[in-house]
């Protein structure tokens, strides 16, 4: 109880709320970083799935270079980065971008995949061409599981992004690495609070998203399918 007290007593000092170092500044700190780098592994992953699932030539490359970018350790590509190009930002966006595009790769690529034969077979009777039937079939078939690889994504990028801190700048993780240098147990607990609040909302929006974006018919088909 005297532990939680003064976690509860660290957020409850003003100082923690204003000024370039408090809370509100690093929550935008730490979702500024997140953003950039899912939005930059989407424009990477969703073209290059689409395309492999769509045609089905380059798949297994692309799949394969997936499975082994999920095998790096996160701070290990942020290790080599910083080595390369020294300290700020875009090492961070690097390492976590590496995260971020093997979930969404490989779940848009299967998504479509996944789309029964039968009715690609019956889009093209009915005249559509490849273009349309990405877009008017496969695409909305698929879009379960790329909200899935997008959700894993940004899960894995929100609580990763707290590396940014090891290189010098800022987030969430700030307050972790400097309660470890300060040896502040209520601080290093209040900063991962506060990452797991962070994803936990993460995972609540793209619920929502889910259930706008998505057919009834087909939530019910990806909920009774494994999930990723």
């Amino acid at each position: 109880m005297s532990l939680l007290a003064d976690v509860a007593s660290w957020f409850a000092q003003p100082e923690q709320w204003s000024g370039p170092g408090g809370i509100p500044v690093r929550f935008a700190e730490h979702l500024y970083y997140s953003l950039l780098a899912l939005l930059a592994a989407a424009v990477i992953a969703i073209p290059v799935g689409l395309l492999t699932g769509h045609t089905g030539r380059g798949g297994f490359a692309a799949i394969s270079l997936a499975n082994f970018a999920r095998a790096l350790p996160t701070i290990g590509v942020l290790t080599l980065v910083v080595l390369g190009m020294g300290l700020g930002l875009v090492p961070v966006l690097v390492a976590l971008v590496a995260l971020a595009v093997p979930p969404v790769l490989v779940n848009t690529y299967e998504g479509v995949r996944g789309v029964d034969p039968q009715l690609t077979d019956a889009a093209r009777g009915m005249g559509m061409r490849g273009r349309e039937v990405l877009w008017s079939l496969e695409i909305p078939m698929a879009m379960p599981l790329i909200l899935l690889g997008l959700r894993t994504a940004a899960i894995q990028v929100v609580s990763t992004a707290t590396i940014a801190a090891y290189v010098g700048i800022g987030g969430l993780g700030r307050f972790i690495v400097d309660g470890q240098s300060q040896q502040i147990i209520e601080q290093i607990l209040g900063g991962a609070l506060l990452v797991v609040l962070l994803a936990l909302a993460v995972t609540t929006l793209f619920a929502l998203l889910r259930r706008r974006v998505i057919a009834p018919g087909l939530r019910a088909r990806s909920a009774a399918s494994p999930a990723n």
